[in-house]
C-alpha cells in the first residue's frame, strides 16, 4: 500500500473557492496537529492533508498562476510580516494608557501579556488549518469548511467578516477626520474631513494584491511608531496632561495618580470596555487566511507570527505602562488627547499615514472577497481588462463607502473599538480557533496529558468568546447610549471631533 494520500477536494462553492491540483500527492510522514506535533487532519470524511517537506501543493498552486497578468501568490514571509506589523502598529495601541488607568498597573501588564500570547496560539492554530485547506483563500472559505461545509455557516462568516471590515474601515475614516481637525483647528465641518479619509483610501485601495501594499506598509509602521514615541515622550516631559475624561487639567487632581489595581470607582462596564480595548488592538485573525493564501510558502509563516506578536507584546505593554505611568488619571483613549499643543498636534500627525493605510489592508481584503466571488473563475480576475479592474474599482468604492457610514453613525473612538471587539473579535479572534482545534485534533483531543491540557486551554478560550460576546456586547452598548445621551458628537454631524 502507498505510504501517500492525496489531498481531498473539498467541493467548495463556485465563484472564486480555488480548487488544489487535483491528484497531489502528499507525504503522510509529517503530519501536523495544534502545536505542530506529529499528528492528523480528522476532518469529517476522514480525509487526511498533510504537507511535504517542499510544501508540493503551494507550489503548484503558485506555479498555476504563471500565466496571469495578476498573481497573488506572490508574498514571501518577510513581506507577510510586514503586513502583520503593518496592520497590528496601529492607533488602537494609545488606548492600552487608558486602559491601564481602568484596570491598574498589574491587571493592565498581566492581561496584556496572557492574551498577546493566547492570540499567538490561536494564529498558529489557524496557520496549521489553513495548510490542511490550500484551497481556502479567506475567511469565509475557513468558517465554510470549519463548520461542515455548511453553506449557512458560510453566509454568516461572510457577514461577520464583511461587518468587521467595515467597522474597521469606518474607525479609520472617523480617525481622519479627527487628526485633519486636530491639525487645522477645526478649519472646517468635520464630515468633509471623514469624506476627503475616505477619497485618499479608495485611491491607494487600488493595487489588486498584498504584495502590492507592503511599500506602504512599512511607511505606516514606521510613521506610527514615530508617533507614539513621540506621545510618550511628550507625556513625559510636559509639566501636566492637558485633559482628562473627568475634564481639564487639573479637575482630576493636580497630581498624576497610579493604582497598582483597578482604581476605586472602577465600574464594571469601565472594566469590561477597558479589556475589549486591548482584545480589539490584538485580533487580527480575521485577514491571515488572506495573508497565508497570497504567499509563495504558507509554510513559513510562523516566522512572520512570531516576530510579530513579539514586537506587539513589547510594543502594546511597553506603551501602557508608560502612557499610564505619565498621564495616570488623565488618561484617554487614544492617548494623544491627554497632551498639551503643540506635542499633540506634532505627534498626532504622524498617526494620518497609518490611519489610511490600515485602512487600506482591511479594505482591500473585503473588496478581494466580493470580487473572487463576482467574478469566479474568469480570466478576468487574474487580468488587467476593462472587466477586472472595473469590478476591482466599484468594489472598493463601495467598500470604504459603507465604512464611511459606518464610521459616521458611530462617532465615539473607545466605544466603537469595543463594539467591534466584543461582536467579531470574539468569533475571529477566539471560538472560531477553539473550534479549528478540535476539528484538527478530532478523535484524540483527549488522548495524552499533552492533549487535555490542549483542550482545556482551548475550551478557554471558547468561554472566553462567549464571555467577550455577551457582556461585553452589553456594555458596548450601554457605554454608546452613555455617549449619545451626553454633550457629544452626532452621527454626520459637522462639529469639531478633534482631540
Amino acid at each position: 500500500m502507498s505510504d501517500t494520500k492525496v489531498l481531498p477536494q473539498h467541493d467548495l462553492p463556485a465563484g472564486g473557492f480555488e480548487h488544489p491540483p487535483a491528484a497531489t500527492a502528499l507525504s503522510s510522514n509529517e503530519k501536523i496537529d495544534a502545536f505542530g506535533d506529529n499528528g492528523s487532519d480528522s476532518e469529517k470524511g476522514g480525509a487526511v492533508a498533510v504537507l511535504t517537506a517542499d510544501g508540493a501543493v503551494f507550489e503548484e498552486l503558485a506555479s498555476a498562476e504563471s500565466g496571469h497578468d495578476i498573481k497573488f501568490r506572490t508574498l514571501s514571509w518577510k513581506r507577510a510580516g510586514i503586513l502583520l506589523a503593518t496592520e497590528y502598529v496601529c492607533l488602537a495601541i494609545s488606548s492600552f494608557a487608558w486602559s491601564f488607568s481602568v484596570m491598574g498597573f498589574a491587571g493592565g501588564v498581566i492581561f496584556s501579556i496572557g492574551y498577546g500570547l493566547v492570540t499567538w496560539y490561536t494564529s498558529y492554530v489557524l496557520w496549521q488549518y489553513c495548510l490542511l485547506h490550500p484551497e481556502a483563500r479567506d475567511l469565509v472559505d475557513i468558517g465554510y469548511l470549519l463548520f461542515g461545509k455548511s453553506s449557512i455557516a458560510m453566509q454568516l462568516t461572510l457577514l461577520g467578516l464583511v461587518l468587521n471590515n467595515l467597522f474597521i474601515v469606518g474607525l479609520h475614516t472617523l480617525t481622519g477626520s479627527k487628526i485633519l481637525n486636530t491639525l487645522s483647528d477645526h478649519a472646517t465641518c468635520s464630515v468633509v474631513f471623514s469624506v476627503v479619509t475616505m477619497v485618499v483610501g479608495i485611491v491607494l485601495t487600488l493595487p489588486r494584491t498584498l504584495r502590492g501594499l507592503t511599500t506602504m506598509g512599512i511607511a505606516s509602521a514606521i510613521c506610527m511608531f514615530i508617533g507614539l514615541l513621540l506621545c510618550i515622550i511628550f507625556a513625559g516631559t510636559e509639566s501636566n496632561p492637558a485633559y482628562g475624561y473627568g475634564g481639564l487639567y487639573p479637575k482630576l487632581g493636580a497630581s498624576v495618580v497610579v493604582e497598582a489595581a483597578a482604581p476605586a470607582g472602577s465600574t464594571w462596564i469601565a472594566v469590561m470596555n477597558a479589556i475589549l480595548n486591548i482584545t480589539y488592538t490584538y485580533v487580527g485573525q480575521a485577514l491571515l487566511p488572506s495573508f497565508i493564501a497570497e504567499m509563495e510558502r504558507p509554510q513559513d509563516f510562523p516566522k512572520a507570527l512570531t516576530l510579530s506578536m513579539l514586537l506587539e507584546i513589547v510594543l502594546f505593554t511597553g506603551f501602557g505602562i508608560f502612557g499610564y505611568a505619565f498621564t495616570g488619571q488623565y488618561a484617554t483613549a487614544p492617548l494623544f488627547g491627554s497632551l498639551q499643543n503643540p506635542g499633540k498636534k506634532i505627534s498626532f500627525g504622524f498617526v494620518i499615514v497609518p490611519t489610511l493605510i490600515i485602512g487600506v489592508i482591511y479594505a482591500s481584503t473585503i473588496a478581494k472577497v466580493f470580487y473572487l466571488r463576482i467574478l469566479g473563475n474568469s480570466d478576468a480576475r487574474h487580468s488587467h481588462s476593462a472587466k477586472g479592474w472595473s469590478v476591482w474599482i466599484g468594489c472598493v468604492i463601495v467598500t470604504w463607502v459603507l465604512g464611511w457610514i459606518v464610521g459616521e453613525c458611530i462617532p465615539f473612538f473607545g466605544d466603537l473599538l469595543s463594539i467591534m471587539s466584543s461582536l467579531f473579535d470574539s468569533f475571529f479572534g477566539m471560538m472560531f480557533w477553539s473550534i479549528a482545534y478540535f476539528r484538527i485534533n478530532r478523535g484524540r483531543a483527549f488522548s495524552s496529558i499533552k492533549y487535555i491540557v490542549l483542550s482545556v486551554i482551548n475550551v478557554l478560550i471558547f468561554i472566553g468568546g462567549l464571555v467577550m460576546l455577551g457582556p461585553g456586547t452589553y456594555t458596548s452598548v450601554i457605554a454608546i447610549i452613555a455617549d449619545f445621551a451626553g454633550p457629544t458628537k452626532h452621527p454626520f454631524s459637522c462639529a469639531d471631533n478633534s482631540l
